[in-house]
């Protein structure tokens, strides 16, 4: 097992205190593979469960105080998430809300934004996707054609997004759109919190074509977006200022989980010990040697971790750091994920009986992490940073100086 590292008497005492809230608090039904599809399907043991998380204060906990959050430094978010994890229930959030858009408001928005937007995200009134991609702008974010126009105390949003996350959920957007089409490249462009429908229920110039992935589901939609209006006062960080709140939103999509990123992998990790064990493969030295890389590169994602956690309570903004890691864990999931496939033999190509595209745990794993190295920034575009911001190595001809500001 791995080696436990003392935190502080602070981080002790908060973790005693939350393993007893726990116990006390759990709900069996959400524990174990039962909760994934809970979480899937919004069901009612989840809603009761994130209903008791809102009232004990354990949802937006990194946030301050004086922001409705729990003020909880970078330690006790680690600890938080790991005990979550001991206990075997779903350590649930407001997804992007929590996550991107209210650590964006927090940095760049106004007194009378953070007053209106941050409550709502954490009492679930705003569920967010993400309206950066674009079928010409993917990992060229900068590259947007989706236009804002100032109308009066409006933004009149029209252009196409895709690989919307979450959108079928979703009742806000926060959207770049550029609004100066003659600034250069990494200028004029506007963050604007958009609202997806109407006051009557209809929709605000959204049309959603969901799209199918190979796991069957379909979490990522195609987004037309059609003269959807916002006012003035959801723009986040000013006019034709959007990019600099993008690349806190990035920071924070690519470098926030990056202090508990390992203990999903290494509950993977021991799931594939038990399954190797149970083929009878636990002695083949091929297969103690592949599972002692995959050990190893857990080990490292935890000391990554570790660092990027001392720069948290150093209070750093996310840098290189960031973009280093998340080109390390999205890589390590494609390739154990195909390992699993190999270790399990032609069994792995079976599907379960039933209705519908099933697929079993080792084959969700498998496809599911193929497109890790692709979302949030492709491993090449990682790659490019780690040479350009961390190696010092000159930038790509062409790169707009800007970029990177």
């Amino acid at each position: 097992m791995p080696m436990e590292i003392d935190l502080g008497p602070q981080a002790a005492a908060f973790r005693d205190e939350l393993r007893q809230w726990l116990e006390a608090n759990a709900p069996a039904e959400l524990k174990g593979e039962d909760a994934r599809t809970q979480m899937m399907l919004g069901g009612p043991a989840i809603k009761e469960w994130t209903q008791k998380l809102h009232d004990a204060g354990y949802l937006c906990v990194s946030w301050p105080t004086e922001f409705g959050g729990r003020g909880l430094g970078g330690i006790e978010v680690a600890v938080l998430n790991e005990e979550f994890a001991r206990a075997g229930v779903p350590r649930v959030t407001r997804g992007m809300g929590e996550s991107l858009v209210g650590p964006s408001i927090i940095v760049h928005g106004t007194d009378e934004q953070k007053a209106h937007f941050l409550p709502r995200i954490i009492d679930g009134t705003d569920q967010y996707c993400q309206g950066f991609s674009e079928p010409d702008a993917g990992s060229d974010l900068a590259g947007l054609k989706t236009r804002g126009v100032v109308d009066g105390d409006e933004v009149i949003i029209t252009g196409q997004k895709v690989w919307t996350s979450g959108a079928q959920r979703a009742n806000m957007m926060f959207c770049l759109c550029r609004t100066d089409p003659d600034a250069p490249k990494h200028r004029g462009i506007s963050y604007v919190l958009t609202p997806m429908k109407l006051d009557d229920g209809s929709s605000n110039g959204f049309e959603l074509r969901p799209i199918r992935q190979i796991t069957g589901a379909s979490g990522f939609t195609e987004t037309f977006i059609t003269e959807a209006r916002a006012p003035l006062f959801n723009v986040i960080g000013g006019l034709h200022n959007g990019w600099r709140v993008t690349m806190t939103t990035l920071g924070n999509e690519r470098g926030g989980s990056a202090t508990t990123q390992h203990v999903q992998y290494q509950n993977q990790f021991w799931r594939v010990v038990e399954e190797a064990r149970r083929l009878g493969k636990d002695t083949d030295p091929l297969v103690r040697q592949r599972l002692a890389w995959a050990f190893s590169h857990v080990e490292i994602m935890r000391y990554n971790g570790l660092k990027t956690l001392s720069e948290v309570v150093a209070r750093k903004e996310p840098g290189p750091q960031s973009s280093l890691n998340k080109m390390f864990w999205s890589e390590y999931a494609r390739d154990l994920g195909e390992w699993e496939m190999n270790l399990r033999g032609a069994h792995a190509m079976i599907r379960p009986d039933g209705e519908g595209y099933r697929l079993d745990r080792w084959q969700s794993d498998f496809l599911g992490s193929r497109s890790g190295v692709i979302w949030g920034g492709t491993a090449q575009v990682q790659r490019n940073i780690a040479g350009e911001r961390v190696l010092g190595l000159p930038k790509e001809p062409g790169h707009d100086e800007e970029a990177g500001k």
